[in-house]
């Protein structure tokens, strides 16, 4: 079985079958097609004779740079933010679907993987990455949010990683998501051939197959700064006390963080920060709901339809924020404005 619909080419061979995102012109950011037709295959093969799943990239150094949020901007300016609600509410289910597939799935992560990207990979239980893997949530900076979960899966790290992560945008090295834990296995760009030959022709548990095949990364830049990271993002419950953090510690890191959050959609950063300490004790679906009521709010709010413009349609990458429409306060402030509202 072989076929290509839509910029994602599947294929089936024996006990393993294969996704591989395939839209060139757009580093593989993932639309509405797409979403569709993973989740048809997805569907189609839940009951089916299968080892295992891999999730990957036909496009030479990319995984997946996101959705196709110039395609949801657009929709906005034509009055039409149904067609992007429906957009989420499909690519939500994918990433729901693969949280609880019963057949395993092996995320290969050979590039950039950023956004929607990660919300193919992050929700399967294993995620391999090479050396030119780089993944992150830059959702911020374009006056959006981390979504396809990072409520629930960001929320989850330890320390106050997941607020860092979450707000800033930060990249993650391969040995950074190891760290972390957003990556399962690390194997060189090199070696994936026969990784995919292995997971098709070795018996035994997917884990002890990958784990034939890792090698070391370089060591972690991230893991420098774990205490500094902790001692801003962890335990804070109030978004300015970040701030006060930051220009409080004074150091070189503490500064380009704070210069990093002060370009950022102040409404952005402000939900974000809900989202996240709210999603701390909700499951998957709780989390995934509430960022698609989230979504349909803010995809028709000045920050995002000017955050979008300059990082992605004119890309001069001087964003001029509005006044935050956003006024929720901590945890019961998302739930008025994303849950009991929508």
């Amino acid at each position: 079985m072989a076929e290509h619909i839509d910029g994602v080419r599947f294929a089936r061979d024996g006990g393993v079958a294969r996704i591989r995102l395939h839209r060139p012109q757009a580093r593989n950011a993932v639309n509405l097609p797409m979403i569709m037709a993973i989740r048809r295959a997805l569907e189609e093969w839940r009951d089916e004779p299968l080892r295992v799943i891999t999730v990957e990239s036909a496009v030479d150094g990319v995984f997946c740079a996101g959705g196709d949020i110039r395609r949801v901007r657009q929709n906005s300016l034509e009055g039409d933010p149904r067609a992007s609600d429906e957009f989420f509410a499909t690519e939500y289910r994918v990433n729901e679907m693969l949280a609880s597939y019963p057949i395993p799935v092996v995320a290969l992560i050979d590039g950039v993987c950023m956004g929607g990207g990660l919300g193919l990979s992050v929700h399967g239980p294993f995620r391999v990455v090479t050396e030119r893997a780089v993944l992150a949530m830059p959702e911020t900076a374009i006056g959006f949010f981390p979504d396809v979960g990072a409520s629930y899966f960001l929320s989850r790290l330890p320390g106050g990683l997941g607020l860092y992560l979450g707000l800033t945008g930060a990249r993650l090295s391969p040995a950074d998501a190891l760290d972390v834990g957003l990556a399962t296995h690390y194997v060189k760009a090199a070696d994936l051939h026969a990784v995919r030959q292995a997971l098709a022709e070795e018996a035994g548990p997917v884990d002890a197959v990958l784990r034939r095949h890792v090698s070391r990364p370089e060591p972690s830049g991230l893991a420098r700064h774990r205490d500094t990271i902790d001692a801003v993002f962890g335990d804070v419950t109030d978004l300015d006390e970040v701030f006060r953090r930051l220009r409080h510690d004074g150091s070189a890191w503490a500064r380009r963080t704070l210069a990093t959050l002060e370009a950022m959609s102040p409404q952005s950063l402000a939900l974000t920060f809900d989202l996240l300490l709210w999603g701390r004790q909700r499951s998957l679906r709780e989390c995934l709901d509430a960022e698609r009521a989230a979504a349909r709010r803010v995809v028709t709010s000045p920050d995002f339809l000017e955050g979008v413009r300059a990082v992605l349609v004119d890309k001069d990458r001087s964003p001029r924020w509005a006044a935050s429409e956003y006024l929720g306060t901590g945890r019961d402030g998302v739930v008025r404005w994303v849950v009991d509202r929508s």
